[in-house]
């Protein structure tokens, strides 16, 4: 810290006159405590306003690396659907249906490419606000196929996880 920063050096307009008593004195010093208490305060404030905004940036790139990854996934996820179809060429009715969905897919992932996460973040918080009862039931249905889930997945494969016990 360079001897102008330094915050323990009294500013001219707080320092005692040389002739002042203790207690002038002691304001004079108080003042000086304080200005330097309150400078500390600032640069504390400004770092934590820097650490913020680093912390910011990087979420930012955190979300868009992953926003991209999810776009890549819903893209692959159309061609693999596309690319099935070819089975059904007799069928022409299902076909389109899993055409119409590959298409549907495509432009959801063109979709996550192109808007931003506060975008996405804005159209989710208006769309809970419009239909708070829709938002309620799927995290509902969500939270029981997530509980479904991690039930199915910590039975053992052979069966019963009691007949382990059994003697």
């Amino acid at each position: 810290m360079a001897a102008s920063e330094s915050p323990h050096i009294p500013q001219p307009e707080t320092a005692a006159p040389a002739g002042a008593g203790p207690a002038a004195r002691e304001q004079a010093d108080w003042h000086a405590l304080k200005g330097d208490v309150e400078g500390l305060a600032d640069e504390a404030a400004e770092r934590g306003r820097g650490l913020l905004d680093a912390a910011r940036l990087q979420a930012q790139d955190y979300v868009e690396r992953r926003k991209n990854d999810a776009a890549q996934s819903v893209h692959d996820f159309a061609r693999t659907l596309r690319t099935s179809t070819k089975d059904f060429e007799d069928k022409p009715n299902i076909k389109a249906f899993f055409d119409s969905a590959a298409d549907g897919l495509e432009q959801l992932g063109s979709s996550i490419e192109t808007r931003s996460f506060s975008e996405f973040y804005t159209e989710a918080e208006s769309f809970a606000r419009r239909a708070p009862v829709a938002v309620a039931v799927g995290t509902f249905v969500a939270g029981l196929l997530a509980a479904r889930l991690i039930k199915a997945s910590s039975l053992p494969p052979d069966g019963d996880a009691r007949d382990r016990f059994r003697a």
